[in-house]
């Protein structure tokens, strides 16, 4: 099955006040393994970077003055989503920025019932403890150390890793029936093959076994069974 995990930076919390994505990263994973392709791009917001937003994710005004508008990418990403789902951490935010710039471009919005939020995931898998993309990182052992600030790539490459441990590890891809899919990328293919049960191995006492088995019954005084079977 093929997802996209992605991420969005924007220059606020809420499109319905100007607030606008200014960068997104998509990354493609097939049956829960990555394939090496992804989508990236910077955008234009058309209106100054607030402080505080440039603060948790570096790019400035000046940096992102000559990038495309959204509009001009938008096919690019359309394409590269697809008809996948499609997975965040609090999903609502990023679904609720995409949709609003799909909006914008008169495009269709994406259904909601695409989207997988990992932290509702991790909500319900850990209750009670921390639930952010570094303390998920940290709980499953993720290198994060490149993570300076906040980068809509970096961040959805460690939430695919997140994500596969969310929803069972390593063995994800582990099955008993046959998977000729390939994910891109990956190297080796994907097969699982399906062997014979090996016959079952005769497991029996040695003659010696059950003479030394007999001598050791006789040694005990007043076992319990004993006393059940005089009862009959």
């Amino acid at each position: 099955m093929r997802e996209i995990v992605f991420d969005t930076e924007t220059t606020g919390l809420n499109p319905a006040t100007g607030d606008r994505i200014v960068e997104i990263g998509c990354i493609e994973m097939v049956n829960r393994v990555e394939t090496g392709r992804h989508f990236h791009a910077y955008f234009n917001p058309d209106r100054a970077m607030p402080t505080d937003a440039e603060m948790v994710h570096g790019l400035s005004t000046i940096f992102l003055s000559d990038k495309p508008r959204f509009a001009e990418s938008v096919d690019e990403l359309l394409e590269f989503l697809g008809d996948s789902p499609l997975v965040a951490h609090n999903a609502g935010f990023d679904f609720g920025f995409l949709n609003f710039e799909l909006e914008k471009c008169g495009r269709p919005p994406i259904c909601t019932s695409r989207m997988v939020d990992t932290l509702a995931m991790a909500r319900t898998r850990h209750p009670g403890a921390k639930h952010s993309l570094d303390a998920l990182c940290m709980r499953f052992g993720i290198d994060r150390t490149q993570r300076v600030k906040h980068g809509a790539l970096l961040d959805a490459q460690l939430l695919a890793q997140v994500y596969v441990e969310l929803t069972g590890g390593l063995q994800i891809g582990l099955g008993l029936v046959a998977d000729t899919a390939t994910p891109m990328g990956v190297g080796a293919p994907g097969t699982v093959r399906i062997r014979d049960p090996r016959p079952a191995r005769p497991h029996f006492a040695l003659v010696e076994e059950l003479e030394r088995h007999r001598a050791f019954i006789a040694k005990l005084v007043n076992p319990l069974w004993a006393r059940f079977a005089d009862a009959g």
